[in-house]
Order: structure tokens, then sequence, then C-alpha cells
């Protein structure tokens, strides 16, 4: 080869080279990822937070939702840290064993067959009831399981019902965490004729809609009431705190003994840890439950028992706030829980049935 070839060949590489470093393409780096999500956290319209290798972005308030979530309120914003999400980890943990202690990061493989992460401390609490104690989890072979369960027996709600009822609702209460709290109380809506489950539904739901301003509050909004729920004359007190035992929930739970008795009986610390009222939809639907199926209240009679027993919309008042509202106390608190649940059983396709009042 002459000496010209071999410089003009030289030359040639040098160009093809200086091009390749011009032309090879640079790989944008993926978005830092943010503080990462957690359940006890309140998220606000804009906020971000890091969950399973994306970055989100929160469209207005929001807690206890795992990204991607059910409702809409979580936007994906991409891949964070490296640019790619990790793959998923392998499904070898061990079976959930009821009444087993489980720290936080825990993961189990539940009865279902699908895996869920301990969110906090538990003392072997259900994964499918408590979503402040557990969460779905992802691993190889195995997806995580719908946060939205099927209706459990043909539930009479739909969540479209559910949504025209509450169409201003806070997002804390979820559809999936009534049908999960629903588990604990099998008979409510399920007892008596196609009528009464409809009815009994309708008038549990109306009178939610009356205790929290259409399902937007979750906490009692006079907080100058709160240090008057301590009977400190109990003999377990008031531990958690003289002011700790104020209105949560779709009842707006109050009262140390409530708390106590509610605890009691759904198998969580309520008196302890009152707040898991107003940080888990599912625990906070199952106090709501718990009060109408089982306490009398200010009145004769359980409001599960007054509708199943045809006794009237009028007497599940006086069991929840008889003593204040009713015989005249304040009619206009009355008619407003009457005008929410004809509402309510005409969305349900059914009657409103007699004795509206007390």
């Amino acid at each position: 080869m002459s000496r010209f070839r071999i410089l003009a060949a030289a030359a040639t590489l040098t160009v093809v080279s200086a091009l390749a470093v011009v032309l090879a393409p640079t790989l944008a780096s993926a978005a830092a990822c943010a503080t990462p999500w957690t359940a006890s956290a309140v998220y606000t319209g804009g906020m971000t937070a890091s969950h399973n290798g994306h970055n989100w972005l929160a469209k207005w308030w929001t807690q206890n939702e795992a990204p991607p979530g059910t409702t809409g309120v979580w936007a994906d914003q991409g891949t964070c840290g490296g640019g790619t999400t990790p793959p998923p980890a392998t499904c070898n943990y061990p079976n959930w064993v009821a009444g087993q202690w489980y720290a936080t990061g825990a993961i189990v493989r539940y009865t279902n067959g699908l895996y869920y992460i301990a969110e906090h401390d538990n003392p072997g609490y259900d994964p499918t009831i408590s979503t402040w104690y557990w969460d779905p989890y992802a691993c190889s072979g195995n997806p995580p399981p719908t946060t939205t369960p099927p209706n459990p027996g043909g539930f009479v709600v739909t969540e479209a019902n559910f949504n025209q009822m509450f169409p201003g609702r806070n997002s804390f209460y979820t559809y999936s965490g009534l049908l999960a709290a629903l588990n604990a109380f099998p008979a409510f809506a399920k007892t008596g004729s196609d009528t009464i489950r409809r009815q009994e539904a309708a008038a549990f739901l109306a009178n939610v809609s009356h205790e929290t301003g259409g399902l937007v509050y979750i906490v009692e909004q006079n907080t100058a009431n709160y240090p008057h729920y301590c009977d400190a004359s109990q003999s377990y007190g008031c531990p958690a705190g003289q002011a700790a035992y104020y209105g949560r929930g779709p009842i707006q739970l109050s009262w140390n003994f409530n708390y106590k008795a509610a605890g009691d009986a759904l198998g969580l610390p309520l008196l302890t840890n009152p707040w898991l009222v107003q940080n888990d939809a599912s625990v906070a639907w199952r106090t709501g439950l718990w009060y109408w199926m089982t306490q009398n209240g200010p009145g004769t009679m359980t409001p599960h028992n007054a509708m199943v027993n045809s006794r009237g919309f009028g007497e599940t008042i006086r069991s929840i706030n008889g003593s204040i509202e009713c015989n005249g106390g304040n009619p206009a608190q009355v008619q407003s829980r009457v005008t929410k649940y004809q509402q309510f059983v005409q969305i349900l396709g059914t009657t409103a049935g007699s004795n509206l009042s007390c």
C-alpha cells in the first residue's frame, strides 16, 4: 500500500472516529426519586412521592392510597433513581399467620395466594382488612392484588351508586374500604328482603352523609369539644391523652369507652391508638358499621335492628343522636337526615318506607 493510501485511510478513520463520538447518543439520566411514599403521610395536590421506582404527583388530597392507586389521584411522573424500574422480587416469603407479630417491612403470602408487605408493626392483623398495616406487594409471578375487592355477596350499593351519593367526597372514604369493612359484618344490608337490604344500606349511608358533610370530614371539626370525650372514671382511663377521643370516621366515633368497645370488638388497639380511625379507611368504615350493628346509643335498639324489623328510618336517628335531635330537639337536623335518606333510596331503586322521623 502506498504512503498516500495509508494516510488517506488514517484520515478516513479519524473522521469516522470523530463522527462516532459526535453521533453517539447521550442517554438522559432518570429524575431523582422524591421522598418515598408512606401510608401515614398526607399528600395534597401538587405534592410528589416515589414508589416502586417511579415518581408520582398527587392531584388532590390523599392518604393511605399507594401509587398508582385506584381513584386516579396519582399521576405517574416516570421512572426515577436509575431510569429503570427494579425487577420484582422473587416470591419465596412465608405464609401469613394470624396472631404472629410482624415488624414493618415483613412480607407474607396470604391465603389468597398474593403477597403483602407490613407498612407498620402489627400483631398479625389480616392483610386484606387493614391497609394501615399492610400493602399489596408484587413479586415475580404474582401480580399485586387489586385494592378494590369484588362486591362481596352482591352488595346492593355499587361503586357507581356510591360515587353518585358522594360526588364531592374526601378521597379517604374509599368504596374499597367500605367493601373491606363489610367482611366483619356479614348481616349488614344482607338481611331480609331485597327492599329491606336496600333501605338499610341507604339508611346507613344517609346518616353517614349527615355526620360527615357528605363524606368530606374525617374528624370532628369543633376542636373545642376534644377534651370533653375522656371519661376518666373508666378503669382503663384515657391512655392516649385527655383530648384524643374526639369524633372520627363515618359516624364520628367519640368517647374513650366507645373506642375501647369498638377496639375490643374489632381486634384493634383503638383505646391506645384512636388515630387509626382517621388513618385507615377500612378501620374507619368498620367503626361506623360496628356502631350501626351493635349499639343502641340513646335509642332502644340498634340501627340495624330498626331497619330489618321495619321500625323505620326515624329509629336509626334516635339510636345515633336521638337525645339531641329527636322529640323536637332539632327538627332541622332530623329533616336533613330524612331528605338524604329519601335521595339514597331513590338511587338504590327502592322506597323509603314509613316512620321516617323521630
